[in-house]
């Protein structure tokens, strides 16, 4: 039976949903940006033996915005992630991410490596890297976009059929089913419609973005097994040399491919994503491509 949780963190009040005994292994779920908890509903269906929470991120779902007028910086996803895990009673726990919830839970997972049992990854790894050169650049372009974004004006539907069928054309498309989780979570009521409850900030630019040695030293310090589930028409079909960077990665990442798009995890699929996490959490070995 799915349950609801509200979490609050320094002035920040996170919502969440539960599946699953509160005695079995525990796992929480990290979604991608611009979704909700939700993302995880088809899965919990057929992820058993697990205590799994999904929080709706800073900024996402149903949790509040952060406060100030900035962009969101992914460490303090990092910070939520163990203020969560400390509220649960968990003093360790595995992790499941999809796209830059895997992202955070990677950098989680070099943080504080003692903490995190296994880190299950459905389409994610690691986010763009930059040159230090860039920094002033990126530095620049986010103070330029945080003051302009302020004269932006939300998108209002007139209905929530017609924010399910903007969802569907999204920057990865979705089927029908998919679309209507999402936005039955990530909407909210105003004047003349619905409008999205996501913090339009989320699409401001980063101040700093993280470099190469940044991401393999979170990789280096993190001891818990990885495992990456990736679709065919999903990140590999975005970028031409993704294949040949995982094999770079320590041993103890083991991935795997299989067929649907960069959410394979809410679709069809999700009863194969579920089998290949089911294993991975209960500590059997995969099949690495």
């Amino acid at each position: 039976m799915k349950r609801e949780h509200r979490f609050d963190l320094n002035g920040v009040s996170l919502s969440a949903q539960a599946w699953g005994d509160v005695n079995a292994p525990p796992v929480l779920a990290l979604h991608g940006w611009l979704d909700n908890s939700a993302s995880f509903e088809a899965l919990a269906e057929q992820l058993g033996n697990v205590h799994l929470v999904a929080l709706d991120l800073a900024g996402h779902g149903r949790s509040d915005h952060r406060p100030g007028g900035g962009p969101y910086a992914i460490w303090e996803d990092v910070g939520d992630v163990f203020a969560v895990a400390d509220q649960l009673g968990w003093s360790s726990f595995s992790l499941l991410g999809h796209s830059r919830g895997g992202i955070i839970g990677m950098l989680a997972a070099g943080t504080f490596p003692e903490r995190i049992q296994a880190l299950g990854l459905v389409e994610s790894l690691w986010p763009e890297v930059h040159q230090p050169g860039d920094a002033p650049r990126q530095l620049a372009r986010a103070i330029l976009e945080s003051q302009t974004s302020r004269r932006k004006t939300l998108t209002v539907y007139q209905d929530m059929d017609r924010a399910i069928r903007a969802r569907e054309r999204g920057m990865f498309p979705l089927s029908h089913r998919a679309a209507r989780a999402l936005t039955e979570r990530g909407l909210k009521p105003v004047e003349g419609g619905y409008s999205w409850s996501t913090d339009p900030r989320l699409m401001l630019p980063s101040f700093v973005k993280l470099t190469e040695a940044h991401l393999a030293a979170f990789l280096e310090r993190s001891t818990a097994p990885m495992c990456l589930i990736l679709g065919h028409s999903g990140i590999p079909k975005l970028f031409e040399h993704y294949r040949d960077a995982l094999r770079r990665f320590p041993e103890r990442l083991q991935w795997l491919e299989m067929p649907g798009g960069h959410h394979l995890h809410m679709e069809e699929q999700a009863p194969a994503v579920a089998a290949c996490l089911q294993r991975f959490f209960a500590g059997e070995a995969l099949s690495a491509k």
